[in-house]
């Protein structure tokens, strides 16, 4: 018998017993609150969800209360059963709730409409469930909290109150996950941002983020070393415009596939797009000259600003916005030099991963619904990648039918420090773009030949790394990264000058500095230091001025002790280029 057959590990049996968790959700809300309409009750990823239509303000008492209500009807063990009903019989049965008489008269004719009853409470619902609610761990459930959420969706709609709760298997993986909750809101960007002041996001522009001086350091530390990386490997950078006119996204397949996320305007009366991608103009930077042979494989790479139309309810800080940077690159190159060339973004993308200390998994995206071009093409194209993968000793799964619409993909998925996973690194091989902008290059035959193509992307948007990165290192980020390297603190005023020549040493060694020269106690001032995340206090007071030394304190390792300042900077030097 399968081992994993009843635990989290075969995600079937998750869906069923958080789903079944749901159901008990609703069962004790109408026990307690029997005027409560039932709307939907989804397994979620996390846990699962239930929205409900009441009179009655689900506040954190009731929640606890439903809470106990909920473990009651996991002890009474009440068999779990599915049964079928006619669409008549099955909207006799739900007179007394609109929301679930409303799905029913929406389900297409001729299906079946299936209910699951445990006890008193019968539920419209396609299941699956388990057999019976004391399958459900009363002790390793919880209600998490209520939003609001309109019915089906649309705003037009009445507001609903939405409870998300979790279950597992175990207290102990209860605890657990609540730990990582705490941990998580502990190290949300969001708040991070606010707290060191890197970005903003103000009302006047939702989704649309302002980065602030710190912010700035930070994300040119990270771009620099983009660029210098991408040099290093062949690539030639470029900037195309924001705005292009609509038949250009006519000829690149956007308008027919992805018109819905693009924002537009005129132009001497004609229509425009504002760019949701790089690549068409990567096209049209291609087509200003001939090329031979001899010139491919052609690297290109853009630090591009995008702009795609987002629901206001899916902006997320820096996770989802309307306008974000995507590093874009952009390899044209003969047939023959597809393989090694994949092959090399693979290793550059692991290389960066590496850097940062992530941890990753690969996925192979394969031909979805609505594709451009040729079956045959798109098979090719597939070979290639997973050859590619299969070359490098890359382990990946198949991920079927998620590929772009002109082309396959390998999607780089990394896990941060709170386990979490972020799909940002990929590369797509595309022989549609090329056919639509008819690039050509000359063969060696003196003939007009068709390039193929790889889109790339490291770091996927700039900004979603950006809060990844801030999330992952809790705002501590390592000395390349950190906005200020070092803050020197002085003990008493008699050493300002020396904490101003300190300071003046550091900076002219390429170091980020700050002084602070309040009339504080040292004590405040570094716990100040601490909460602003800064790697490094240099502690200065009449022994060190005299000494010509700093008493150094960590972020990371707490108190070093005194050292000679030249000694420092050579420490503080090599830690920055080792990306420390």
């Amino acid at each position: 018998m399968d081992e994993k057959r009843y635990t989290f590990e075969n995600e079937d049996y998750k869906h069923a017993y958080r789903h079944t968790a749901s159901h008990i959700l609703a069962q004790a809300v109408k026990r307690l609150y029997p005027g409560t309409k039932l709307a939907i009750g989804p397994a979620i990823d996390d846990g699962f969800y239930y929205d409900f239509d009441s009179e009655t303000v689900f506040t954190p008492e009731v929640l606890e209360a439903l809470e106990a209500e909920m473990r009651k009807i996991c002890k009474e063990k009440l068999p779990v059963e599915r049964f079928e009903l006619s669409r008549a019989e099955a909207l006799a049965l739900m007179k007394d709730e609109p929301y679930k008489a409303e799905l029913i008269e929406n389900l297409p004719e001729g299906e079946a409409i299936s209910f699951y009853r445990q006890g008193e409470f019968t539920d419209l619902c396609a299941g699956p469930h388990m057999d019976n609610t004391g399958r459900i761990k009363g002790n390793a459930l919880k209600l998490l909290n209520v939003t609001g959420a309109y019915w089906r969706g649309d705003a037009k709609n009445k507001m609903l109150q939405r409870i998300y709760g979790t279950c597992f298997q175990s207290k102990d993986e209860l605890d657990a996950y609540l730990a990582r909750v705490e941990e998580a809101k502990r190290r949300d960007h969001r708040k991070l941002g606010r707290e060191l002041d890197l970005f903003m996001i103000a009302d006047e522009g939702p989704g649309f983020p302002f980065f602030l001086p710190k912010g700035m350091v930070l994300r040119n530390e990270l771009l620099d070393f983009w660029r210098k990386l991408h040099r290093a490997r062949g690539y030639q950078e470029i900037s195309t415009p924001i705005i292009l006119n609509a038949e250009l996204w006519h000829r690149s397949g956007h308008w027919d596939h992805y018109k819905d996320n693009m924002y537009f305007t005129k132009i001497d009366e004609a229509d425009y797009a504002v760019k949701p991608m790089n690549c068409p103009g990567g096209m049209l930077a291609y087509k200003r000259r001939p090329w031979s042979y001899k010139d491919l494989p052609l690297r290109v790479a853009e630090l591009g600003l995008v702009h795609r139309h987002e629901l206001s309810g899916a902006l997320h800080g820096l996770m989802r916005v309307r306008c974000f940077t995507q590093d874009d690159a952009h390899i044209f190159m003969t047939p023959e030099q597809i393989p090694p060339e994949i092959i090399g973004v693979i290793e550059k993308i692991m290389y960066i991963y590496d850097v940062f200390g992530f941890s990753y998994h690969v996925e192979l995206s394969t031909r979805p619904d609505g594709f451009m071009g040729e079956i045959e093409t798109w098979n090719a194209a597939e070979r290639a990648l997973e050859d590619a993968l299969i070359t490098k000793g890359v382990p990946y799964k198949i991920n079927p039918g998620d590929g772009a619409f002109y082309g396959p993909k390998i999607d780089f998925h990394l896990t941060d420090s709170l386990g979490r996973t972020w799909q940002c690194g990929t590369i797509q091989l595309d022989f549609q773009m090329p056919e639509r902008f008819v690039l050509e290059y000359t063969g060696p035959d003196g003939e007009k030949h068709r390039p193929a193509m790889l889109h790339t992307a490291a770091l996927g948007s700039i900004e979603r790394f950006f809060a990844i990165l801030t999330e992952h290192y809790a705002g501590a980020f390592p000395l390349w990264l950190a906005p200020v390297q070092a803050i020197v603190l002085p003990i008493t005023d008699r050493v300002d000058a020396y904490v101003h020549g300190v300071a003046k040493t550091l900076e002219e060694q390429g170091l980020r500095v700050e002084t602070d020269l309040r009339n504080e106690k040292i004590g405040y001032k570094i716990r100040e230091a601490q909460l602003q995340k800064i790697p490094y206090m240099l502690v200065s007071g009449d022994k060190e001025a005299e000494a010509g030394t700093v008493s150094v304190r960590s972020l990371r390792e707490g108190d070093q002790g005194a050292v000679a300042l030249e000694a420092f900077i050579e420490r503080a030097k090599r830690e920055v280029r080792e990306k420390g």
